[in-house]
């Protein structure tokens, strides 16, 4: 089947009156399509869940990999969809970045020797993608798993790699992650020894209040320390009354 793209899209504006159906979107795909047509179909049905799953299936035997077909599996939320995703990490030599976010809501079930494979890559949007997806894993972990499976990120140069780990260990109250953040806090970048700092302070345990303490004593005057500072001060805020003393 063939149609212009102008009535394509047209149609896939006017979805909420007429809503589509899997074989009209599988009828409708092809390759010639533009990139931002095809992702439009692709969303449509991955967006359809076990009713599109069939369809999109048939167009990934036909078509092969696309990047809107893988797109689309990840939005589908199938078993059957999960299982092809993960078959494409483990048959492909190189990570698919488009995999690694199609199967980020499935982190949890993905084993740690896989993180561990994404996180080590070099490229800054693996090791981001690789962060999404251990969010999902990270409560399944020891603090010491998880210390190493995020220890090549701790010392990345990129400051966004190193944040976003951070903000991934801090949801933990272990002693030995607020040492490892506080190290971070000594020796990062400004704006990875903030993002420490202000970890710390969130945490909010005796062990974080210490390392604060000891970062305040033993950081250069500085914005490092002040924040050091302004953070240990946070923890011991007196309870607020009202007026009449309630």
């Amino acid at each position: 089947m063939s149609c212009n793209e102008d009535v394509l899209r047209e149609r896939l504006n006017n979805s909420r009156k007429a809503p589509l159906e899997p074989d009209w979107l599988g009828e409708v795909y092809c390759l010639n399509l533009s990139a931002d047509l095809r992702m439009a179909l692709g969303e449509r049905l991955g967006w359809l869940g076990d009713q599109g799953w069939p369809t999109l299936k048939q167009l990934i035997d036909q078509y092969g990999a696309q990047a809107e077909l893988i797109h689309a599996a990840g939005l589908s939320h199938q078993p059957q969809a999960r299982d092809w995703l993960i078959t494409q990490l483990e048959q492909d030599k190189e990570l698919d970045l488009g995999v690694l976010k199609a199967l980020t809501c499935w982190g949890a079930i993905l084993p740690t020797s896989l993180l561990h494979r994404v996180l080590n890559e070099p490229s800054q949007h693996m090791r981001l993608a690789g962060l999404a997806l251990l969010s999902f894993k990270a409560h399944q972990l020891s603090a010491e798993q998880l210390l190493e499976l995020s220890a090549a990120l701790l010392d990345d140069i990129r400051d966004p790699v190193v944040v976003a780990t951070i903000r991934l260990l801090q949801r933990r109250d272990e002693s030995s992650i607020s040492n490892r953040i506080a190290e971070v806090a000594q020796k990062g970048t400004e704006a990875a020894a903030t993002a420490a700092l202000l970890a710390l302070g969130c945490i909010g345990t005796a062990n974080s209040q210490a390392a604060l303490a000891t970062l305040k004593g033993t950081l250069p005057n500085g914005t490092r320390r002040e924040l050091a500072s302004k953070q240990l001060k946070q923890q011991y805020r007196p309870f607020q009354t009202t007026s009449n003393g309630e």
